[in-house]
């Protein structure tokens, strides 16, 4: 069957196109699940594989001013490194996604994917000067996977962007300094699961800073849990299987992300 004609598609879509925005909305719709939304503000980000448009650095975006509930397949904004939305979208996009989002889909080659949060316990960590603390079966996890980036302001000024990605070298967790958490990864469901990973550490580490101090994990031990950590590693799924299981309980709620 040509691509073009797949009945899950659009007329004109590509089939392909298609399944990313049904993976982003749905992706939305899990956020608003947990409760990692933030009004109208932050963004997850999806790149399109260049041999499906014959152009590469294309990706899609949420449109600005609806709630991530709000979120549909359809609705979804697909703009390049410049910000042009390709689509004919009547939905403007968030200037401070766009760069940030940009940025690292244009130079980092393994970042399909792009999330960032501003959870409470997400960006409590983010204000602590210590940041991170490796004394949690979380954080554990993430061993020499975090990077650290200066906060300089809204994130809407292209000049920063260097120091951005040298901030994040090749680390896909990210902690933004008195600002909030992201993470990019191959696919959107490895990505999650980083991020997943990232903010219950934060949790943890919230709920363990009223208890007075914690039990520090060795080196050796969090390197020995990075290793054995299942949900990251592509030859476990890479987070697949929890993404799944997330989108089928918001499929039983409202479906409509599809749409």
């Amino acid at each position: 069957m040509n691509a073009l004609q797949h009945p899950s598609a659009p007329a004109g879509m590509h089939r392909d196109e298609w399944a990313a925005r049904q993976q982003l909305a749905a992706c939305y719709r899990v956020f608003a699940l947990l409760g990692w939304t933030e009004m109208i503000y932050n963004h997850i980000t999806l790149r399109l594989p260049a041999s499906m448009s014959g152009a590469d650095k294309q990706f899609l975006i949420n449109p600005f001013g609806l709630h991530y509930s709000e979120v549909t397949a359809s609705n979804l904004v697909k703009i390049d490194l410049q910000g042009r939305v390709l689509d004919g979208s009547p939905h403007p996009i968030n200037p401070a996604g766009y760069t940030v989002h940009a940025a690292i889909h244009a130079s980092l080659e393994g970042a399909h994917c792009v999330m960032h949060t501003h959870t409470t316990a997400g960006v409590a960590v983010a204000c602590q000067q210590g940041g991170l603390a490796q004394n949690n079966f979380y954080s554990a996890q993430l061993h020499d996977m975090v990077a650290y980036h200066d906060f300089e302001g809204i994130t809407i000024h292209a000049e920063e962007t260097p120091r951005l990605l040298r901030s994040i070298g090749n680390k896909p967790a990210v902690i933004l300094r008195n600002h909030g958490l992201l993470a990019w990864g191959a696919t959107l469901p490895q990505t999650f699961a980083i991020l997943w990973t990232l903010q219950r550490a934060c949790e943890i580490q919230l709920a363990t800073l009223s208890m007075g101090p914690a039990i520090a994990v060795p080196e050796a031990i969090a390197a020995k849990c990075t290793r054995d950590a299942l949900q990251f590693n592509p030859n476990h799924g890479a987070g697949q299987d929890v993404f799944d299981a997330l989108v089928r309980q918001v499929d039983r709620l409202d479906a409509s992300y599809k749409n």
